[in-house]
């Protein structure tokens, strides 16, 4: 069966530190109540990108053994302090993270050849196999099939968590190599991925809704589409009621209807609002109340 990620959250307390307890919990009922396959630790889900070094640390090696094997672990170690991104690399292999995920370097509009030194730098002494973290529309990076293949050459680069909503080049990458493992990041197009051969699925919204799609894929794999369809549709209405309510708070506080101290999301991302704390408690009504 093609495996499913939660992308992990980071619990905040108020006051923006990080509060690894809520992580720990987290974690847990990824396991215990999702039985996710793995966990995506250090992307944006987990607000990486506006964390110190020293957080990053302290939440890579809290997510290691509250998992103790139980869950397959990726370690988004890029960044775009190059140095920074080396030392994450080191410090989650020697951890035994089995994998690691670098996203594409962003902002200065590097060219390809500086792109390909990033990754080769980040596997520079560091036994370890990593996957590319694709997602154009926040890097506005789009690497192209050959540019792919290029990467590919380094034989420590394994993957890509493909978070493009260009499936023609999503299917041209699958068909060309078809040994590299290929996650989608887009859990509202789960389904067409899944009919292009994705190995598996890596998102933030599976952190409550993996019971449904494992269903879903479970489905899809048993030649039921109609009942995949629909089980797509039921996940997209859940995204859409997500994202109308502001994304990662209202997971957040759904996660602590549900007992999980999932605390706030760091500024300046957006505080519970009481109209946003209205909104979670309908979606979790809706999609989560037993």
């Amino acid at each position: 069966m093609k495996k499913l990620y939660s992308a992990l959250m980071t619990a905040f307390n108020e006051d923006g530190s990080v509060n690894l307890d809520g992580v720990r919990e987290m974690v847990r009922y990824n396991i215990d109540v999702n039985h996710i396959d793995g966990l995506y630790v250090g992307g944006s889900t987990g607000e990486s990108f506006m964390l110190s070094t020293e957080e990053k640390k302290n939440i890579f090696k809290v997510a290691y053994e509250e998992t103790a094997g139980k869950a397959h672990l990726i370690a988004q170690v890029g960044s775009l302090n190059l140095n920074e991104a080396k030392e994450l690399a080191k410090y989650v292999t020697d951890l035994g993270y089995p994998m690691i995920s670098a996203v594409t370097p962003f902002y200065y509009n590097f060219s390809f050849e500086q792109i390909k030194n990033y990754y080769n730098s980040i596997l520079e002494g560091v036994d370890n196999k990593l996957i590319i973290y694709s997602i154009p529309a926040l890097t506005g990076v789009a690497l192209s099939l050959d540019q792919f293949a290029e990467l590919f050459e380094n034989p420590k680069i394994v993957g890509i968590k493909y978070t493009n909503a260009d499936f023609y080049l999503l299917e041209r990458v699958r068909n060309r190599f078809p040994d590299k493992l290929i996650l989608s990041g887009f859990d509202e197009m789960l389904l067409p991925a899944l009919a292009l051969d994705v190995d598996g699925a890596i998102g933030s919204t599976f952190n409550l809704n993996a019971p449904r799609v494992k269903e879903e894929i479970a489905a899809f794999e048993a030649g039921d589409i109609k009942k995949a369809r629909e089980l797509q549709t039921l996940s997209n209405d859940y995204i859409t009621d997500l994202l109308n309510n502001d994304l990662y708070p209202t997971i957040k506080l759904v996660f602590e209807k549900l007992g999980v101290h999932a605390g706030y999301c760091k500024e300046p991302m957006s505080k519970p609002t009481p109209e946003m704390e209205a909104g979670a408690q309908k979606i979790y009504e809706k999609y989560f109340k037993k």
